[in-house]
């Protein structure tokens, strides 16, 4: 394990969600492990008799895509390094923000470290400074399809060598002006730099990383918020008796069963004579099943996600104990993007779950409390029409795990005629996360609203929970706005994971 107060060591090989997100969100420093610059060395150095030799290799003495019939001189392939990069930074959009931009140079500085790249050492060493000085290069995030991220990391290429643009702070600077202004010189590049910098899936693997990492934190708070509806409901909990999950173990299952009854460890519903019903509505009674499988695809994408942030996608392939040059379709990413999008329908089953949970906690001849929760009475709305922001985010939530096409206009001459969904896979896929967050945040304000008007004396992380979140949002009395006291728990609690922390949720479960 890596110590999270230093500098992170990248050795190419052991980076995981966790580390990235430090990086990314937490500005983390990185350094380069002794045995990574070894292989950087080395790598180089089989680059470099690679080309004394004459060899023909794509990108290296010879051209790339339609191209790859032409020789390059000797005197020329610095040059088309450069003409490399130029020639593909074409992508458009808007700017990746800050995380994901960090989470996308941590991953690449983390393959060249395979040395597969064959990249020269300085420019890996200046890209892991560029990170380190909280430089942040301006990247457009549209461009990519999937068979390396070609386009996007062009333009982070050419900012390592002074072209393009730097944010400093809140201002954005011409990179070269940036670089210098930081003490670092621009690099220069060497045979096949341009395609080491260029030739691989880190917006894909960054992204989905990143993705990774907040899944997880999400399943646990969705499991707190179910938690807290059941002790809201007063639910049964025999179906996750572990004599029931055993009968029929479906993938995560389980896990997730005994995970939330670790969390209500210490509740009344222990009792089953404390239920409500003898069968709940299948929103409270079907958890298990759900986030099980909410859980399995998280088992699907991890490794998936850290194949590509811990693998050298570089084609053509530096191998170092053979001194060749081999070609690969290690750019391709159709196991991440069939992982990604699995995840975002099981974000969606997750997100419809927890809006049904609400709506029968609000239906007072289901739940036996008041119409709307509202200790008022008739007159008052309560928070019943606070289901319309969670259909309306649910709506949005669907719609971005629907699979994108993957419809074929096949470019370069024909030449990439098989390509992967991947980038904009990881990207809707954040963009659903957040959306799916504040439904659970939804759901835990019901709950508590709920378990107070019962009087009910919750489990104790369950009633830690709700002691925190009373902190920003107080109970209902008189009707009154919720929109921006439900973005402030957010905020405050629920992006950074302090709500888990302070309600002392289990972590994940271990792999079976």
């Amino acid at each position: 394990m890596h110590d999270t107060t230093g500098p992170l060591l990248l050795t190419g090989d052991s980076l995981t969600a966790a580390d990235l997100a430090a990086v990314a969100r937490h500005g983390r420093l990185v350094a380069i492990a002794p045995q990574a610059r070894a292989r950087l060395d080395a790598g180089r150095r089989v680059v470099e008799a690679v080309i004394a030799r004459d060899e023909p290799v794509y990108g290296l003495t010879r051209g790339l895509g339609p191209q790859v019939g032409h020789t390059l001189s000797h005197d020329d392939m610095a040059a088309f390094s450069l003409r490399t990069l130029r020639g593909r930074a074409h992508a458009v959009g808007p700017r990746l923000p800050r995380d994901q931009v960090r989470a996308v140079m941590a991953v690449r500085l983390n393959g060249l470290l395979q040395g597969g790249a064959g990249i020269t050492p300085v420019i890996a060493a200046l890209l892991a400074e560029v990170l380190n000085r909280n430089l942040l290069p301006q990247l457009p995030s549209i461009g990519s399809i999937g068979a390396s991220d070609l386009c996007v990391l062009a333009q982070l290429g050419l900012v390592l060598v002074g072209e393009g643009e730097i944010a400093v702070g809140d201002r954005v600077r011409p990179a070269a002006e940036a670089l210098r202004g930081a003490g670092l010189e621009p690099a220069t590049l060497g045979p096949k730099d341009g395609i080491a910098l260029c030739s691989a899936s880190s917006l894909s693997a960054g992204l989905g990383a990143l993705a990774l990492h907040d899944a997880g934190e999400l399943w646990r708070l969705a499991q707190l918020a179910a938690a807290a509806s059941l002790e809201a409901f007063r639910g049964n909990l025999t179906p996750h008796d572990p004599r029931a999950t055993a009968a029929r173990p479906a993938p995560g299952q389980p896990e997730a069963s005994a995970h939330l009854l670790r969390i209500l460890a210490g509740s009344a519903l222990t009792d089953t004579a404390e239920a409500r019903r003898l069968q709940d509505p299948l929103s409270l009674r079907t958890v298990g099943p759900l986030h099980g499988s909410l859980l399995a695809a998280l088992r699907f994408l991890e490794p998936a996600v850290l194949a590509e942030v811990n693998g050298a996608g570089d084609n053509p392939l530096v191998v170092v104990e053979e001194e060749r040059l081999i070609s690969t379709a290690n750019f391709q990413t159709t196991a991440l993007a069939l992982a990604l999008e699995t995840l975002g329908q099981a974000l969606a089953h997750t997100a419809a779950g927890s809006v049904a949970r609400c709506g029968k906690i609000l239906a007072p001849a289901l739940s036996g409390l008041p119409l709307g929760l509202s200790p008022r009475g008739p007159g008052n709305s309560g928070l019943t029409p606070i289901l319309k922001i969670a259909q309306s985010l649910l709506q949005e939530i669907r719609h971005l795990a629907q699979p994108v096409p993957g419809d074929l206009r096949p470019p370069a001459d024909g030449v990439e005629d098989e390509l992967t969904t991947a980038p904009q896979a990881a990207k809707k896929l954040l963009e659903a996360l957040w959306r799916v967050r504040l439904v659970l945040g939804i759901e835990l304000t019901v709950a508590a609203q709920a378990m107070e008007l019962r009087e009910a004396k919750p489990a104790p992380t369950v009633a830690a929970a709700l002691a925190a979140l009373r902190e920003i949002i107080a109970p209902l009395d008189e009707d009154r706005p919720f929109g921006a006291e439900l973005e402030r728990l957010d905020a405050d609690l629920l992006e950074n994971g302090a709500l888990l922390t302070r309600a002392g949720v289990p972590p994940l479960p271990d792999h079976a």
